[in-house]
């Protein structure tokens, strides 16, 4: 069966990790690509490609300083990865909370306080 092109959706883009590492990096400030390169330790063509994936599913925005192109996350496109994973929430702070029960009842028979 034939895979979905990456650029579908975000969800197909972040999937290959050094997209992801590429947001991680531009989550602190605008890059150019060579800069996103040198930091990842990747190949610039990589580097421009990834980005060019990222930009179809405006994950990345990209503006001109001369001949130069500066990459800049928009985090308002990972909203749909931020709402799918917060369906989850309660699951893990209810398991969270249980832990946190057994954990405090365990301490409570370590120093003797039930039976």
């Amino acid at each position: 069966m034939a895979r979905s092109p990456t650029t579908s959706d975000v969800f197909n883009a972040v999937a290959e990790a050094q997209r992801r590492q590429i947001l991680t990096v531009l989550a602190a400030g605008e890059l150019s690509v060579n800069a996103l390169a040198t930091t990842l330790n990747l190949r610039q063509p990589a580097v421009s490609k990834h980005l060019a994936v990222l930009k179809e599913v405006e994950l990345v925005q990209v503006r001109g300083v001369g001949q130069q192109r500066l990459y800049s996350l928009n985090a308002a496109a990972l909203k749909p990865i931020y709402d799918w994973a917060a369906t989850f929430q309660t699951l893990w702070t209810g398991r969270l909370d249980r832990l946190e029960e057994h954990l405090a009842d365990l301490l409570a028979q370590q120093k003797g306080d039930t039976p």
